[in-house]
């Protein structure tokens, strides 16, 4: 059960001798002879938690600077035996015992422990407290100022990008490759074939995928080049044909659009495999596209298409999948690369500013990070209990 102690500062060394001193003049019961007990126990509810804790409150023994500590103990009023909570140090006199059913009372026991691990007579609360949840629970306060924070730079981007700041972004060489890709088909007069993963629209990386398909699309109809996109789900076939229809409308080929070239196979992986494999095998298509969930039939499929000498660009989230797509083809996107490319593509304020947005908080995380990681480091090499104050607040209290 997690627990924190309250009311303890940093030790001064003068106090820290003094205490020794105290400790030294002041004598210690005889081995095997119990302590004097604490005093004045008394259970109250945490302020502004969620229910799950208690803080008690108890004068020290007469035997404290002598102590190895407070034996905490706990029961509920349904049960018949008091458990263990927590052992406190000594010179402590406050405890905010947590993870507590707030459907029950609760009753407590503080005895003092000598350094030979003999009891005190235990002093006790007499009526149970019940826990009670707050409409706002504190602990999480910080957790709302990094939420308030983050959301504010999302929105502030997107303003900006609104009011025409140009927000530039990194280069995704796979992105640009797509108009020379089919281009070259354009040229070979050969086919482009376009693969949406395996998924149904349930899966993100599918509607990532159909996202790319639909630049795809516009391209191969300025260009007037062959775009034909076999699915293994018919849900996936009907949305890949509504992109494909918007996107040749958007070139201003409305006429040119075929239907027939979107296409359902079947839902058995390896089935749907094999008969893409026969596609490119006979019609050698200039580029390949993979972009959206695969699994097993991703090498399969890149090598397929490289043994055919097609430009080969893929992207998926899946990262067991990454290695032989960036093996095999020309260019991958990895990631959030992927996911980032509506964004990319499309140059819409919202989602630029989205993105931008979600860059900048990125990189604030992994600040946080490195200076918890130096602060905790320095803690080590230096012992400094300043620093080790923070380190313990920022992953205490921030980060829970």
């Amino acid at each position: 059960m997690s627990s924190s102690s309250k009311g303890r500062g940093p030790t001064r060394p003068w106090i820290a001798a003094a205490v020794a001193c105290a400790a030294f003049l002041v004598p210690a019961p005889a081995a095997g002879q119990a302590p004097a007990p604490p005093s004045n126990l008394t259970a109250s509810d945490h302020p502004w938690d969620n229910g799950t804790r208690i803080d008690l409150q108890w004068s020290p023994s007469a035997d404290d600077a002598s102590l190895l500590g407070y034996m905490v103990r706990r029961r509920t009023t349904t049960e018949d035996a008091f458990s263990v909570v927590e052992i406190v140090p000594a010179g402590t006199s406050a405890f905010t015992v947590s993870n507590l059913n707030r459907e029950a009372g609760h009753l407590f026991q503080v005895t003092a422990l000598s350094v030979n691990n003999v009891e005190s007579t235990p002093v006790a609360t007499t009526a149970p407290v019940v826990p009670t949840m707050e409409w706002f629970d504190g602990t999480r306060l910080w957790f709302l100022f990094t939420l308030i924070l983050l959301c504010g730079v999302v929105i502030a981007f997107i303003v900006l990008a609104r009011r025409g700041k140009p927000l530039t972004l990194r280069r995704i060489a796979g992105l640009e490759a797509i108009d020379d890709a089919v281009g070259r088909a354009t040229e070979m007069g050969r086919p482009c074939l376009f693969i949406p993963g395996i998924l149904d629209m349930s899966d993100i990386q599918t509607i990532a995928g159909l996202t790319i398909l639909s630049r795809v699309a516009k391209t191969a109809a300025e260009y007037d080049a062959k775009l034909e996109v076999p699915t293994s789900r018919s849900l996936v076939m009907t949305a890949a044909r509504e992109t494909m229809q918007t996107a040749y409308l958007a070139a201003g080929r409305p006429e040119a659009y075929n239907p027939d070239s979107i296409y359902y196979v079947t839902d058995e992986q390896f089935g749907y495999v094999a008969y893409v494999q026969g596609v490119m095998v006979r019609e050698k298509p200039a580029a390949c596209f993979y972009m959206g969930s695969f699994f097993a039939e991703a090498l399969l499929l890149a090598e397929t298409g490289n043994l055919v000498g097609a430009i080969q660009i893929a992207g998926t989230a899946q990262p067991a999948q990454l290695p032989f797509f960036v093996a095999a083809c020309d260019y991958t996107l990895i990631g959030e690369e992927f996911f980032a490319a509506s964004a990319y593509l499309s140059g819409e304020p919202d989602q630029l500013g989205s993105l931008k947005g979600q860059d900048v908080g990125k990189l604030l995380v992994a600040a946080g990070i490195i200076l918890g990681v130096l602060g905790a480091t320095v803690v080590a090499l230096t012992g400094s209990t300043f620093i080790e104050s923070l380190v313990n607040f920022f992953t205490g209290t921030m980060l829970t």
